[in-house]
C-alpha cells in the first residue's frame, strides 16, 4: 500500500486537480477493465470526474459494465487522446507494470507532465510519481478495493463500483481457483456482495456470454490438445484461419488456456494463436503448484505476469514457437512438474 505520507499527498492531488486520465493496458482483460471502471465510479462518488482510455478494444463481454460505454479507446479517438494526455494532471496507471504495456501510448505517458499513480499487482514495476505495486495481491481490483479502504471511504462503495471491482477480481483469480485467492480476496468479494452485487449476474454477463461461434471455436481448440505426459503439460492452439473461420471477435478466447489445467495430471498449460493482424504468436501460460511461469515467459518469450499465470510472444510461426517449446522443456530437462 502507500505510505501514510504518499496517501496524504494523493488525497491533496484529488482536491487540487482537476483533470484525471486513468489508463490500462493494451488488450484490456476483466481485471484492467474492472478496475478502471471501479476508480472511475469511486472518483464520480468524490465528485471528481475522470476519463478511461485503454489503447485498443476490449471484450464484448464486458460492455455491460456500468459506464462502459465511457471508456475511450485510443485506436477509435487519436485526437481525443492526444488531448487527454496533454490536458491530464493526474494519470492513474491501473494493471501493468511497464510502459510499453500500453503499446502506442507508450511515449504519451512518458512524456506527460502529469502526476503518474501506479496500482498493480505484476513484477518489476517501472518507477513512477506513486506506486502501490504488491505482487501477492490476485488482481488490480483486489488492490483498488484496498485503496478505497486505506482513504476511508468504504461506505462510498455503491453497487457500480462494487460490479466493476467483483468482476475484475472474478475474472483474474479465474472464478476463485488460482493460488493466491485468499481469505481476504473473500472478504473483498462478501463486502462486494453486500454492496449490491449479484453473483449470478456477474457469472450470466461473464462465464455464460458464449456464441454458437464460439463454442465451435472451443471445439476446436480442445481437439488441437497435445499431452506430454512426462512433462505433465497440455498445449493448445489456434491458427489465423481457424479464427477466422468462426467469426472470431476480441475475447472469444478468454478463458481456453484453462481447460489444459482442467487434465487429470497436467500442471502447466501452454496456448499458442497466431494473431489476426500481425505476424507474430500470442502465448498464455497456466501452472498448477510451485512452477513459476512468469519466469518461464520472461526467460524464453519475452513476457511475464504471475507465478501461475503469465503471456508471451513469438515472432516465428506457431509450428516453429511450439517445436521451440518443447525443446526448451526437453533441454532444461522441466519434467515431473
Amino acid at each position: 500500500m502507500f505510505s501514510s505520507q504518499e496517501l496524504i499527498e494523493i488525497k491533496q492531488l484529488l482536491t487540487t486537480k482537476k483533470n484525471i486520465l486513468i489508463l490500462s493496458h493494451q488488450n484490456p482483460d476483466g481485471d484492467a477493465i474492472g478496475s478502471s471502471l471501479g476508480l472511475y465510479h469511486f472518483l464520480q462518488a468524490l465528485g471528481i470526474e475522470s476519463t478511461i482510455i485503454v489503447p485498443n478494444e476490449f471484450p464484448k463481454f464486458l460492455k455491460w459494465l456500468p459506464e462502459a460505454k465511457n471508456i475511450v479507446i485510443a485506436d477509435y479517438r487519436t485526437k481525443f487522446t492526444e488531448i487527454a494526455f496533454n490536458n491530464a494532471e493526474i494519470i492513474f496507471c491501473l494493471d501493468f507494470n511497464t510502459a510499453s504495456r500500453i503499446n502506442q501510448l507508450d511515449q504519451k505517458l512518458r512524456s506527460s507532465k502529469a502526476v503518474k499513480i501506479l496500482i498493480d499487482h505484476h513484477q518489476e514495476p517501472d518507477p513512477f510519481d506513486y506506486v502501490y505495486s504488491d505482487t501477492s495481491q490476485p488482481a488490480t481490483c483486489q488492490m483498488i478495493y484496498k485503496f478505497i479502504e486505506s482513504l476511508g471511504k468504504t461506505s462510498l462503495i455503491n453497487e457500480d463500483i462494487a460490479y466493476c471491482l467483483y468482476t475484475g477480481i472474478l475474472t483474474d483469480t479465474g472464478s476463485f481457483r488460482f493460488r493466491n485467492t485468499t481469505a481476504e480476496t473473500h472478504k473483498i468479494i462478501s463486502n462486494l456482495i453486500e454492496a449490491g452485487v449479484y453473483p449470478d449476474i456477474v457469472a450470466s454477463n461473464v462465464l455464460d456470454s458464449n456464441t454458437p461461434e464460439r463454442i465451435k471455436l472451443l471445439g476446436t481448440v480442445l481437439d488441437s490438445i497435445e499431452i506430454l505426459p512426462e512433462q505433465n503439460t497440455a498445449i493448445l492452439s489456434l491458427t489465423r484461419e481457424q479464427l477466422k473461420s468462426f467469426g472470431y471477435q476480441k475475447g472469444d478466447t478468454e478463458g481456453f488456456v484453462n481447460y489444459g489445467l482442467s487434465i487429470i495430471g497436467i500442471k502447466f498449460v501452454a496456448f499458442f494463436m497466431e494473431d489476426m493482424q500481425n505476424n507474430f504468436i500470442k502465448i498464455s501460460f497456466r501452472s498448477k503448484g510451485n512452477f513459476d511461469v512468469n519466469q518461464f515467459a520472461r526467460k524464453y518469450f519475452n513476457g511475464g505476469g504471475h507465478i501461475n499465470a503469465a503471456g508471451g510472444r513469438s515472432d516465428m510461426s506457431i509450428t516453429e514457437t511450439i517445436i521451440k517449446f518443447k525443446d526448451i522443456l526437453e533441454s532444461e530437462n522441466i519434467s515431473n512438474i
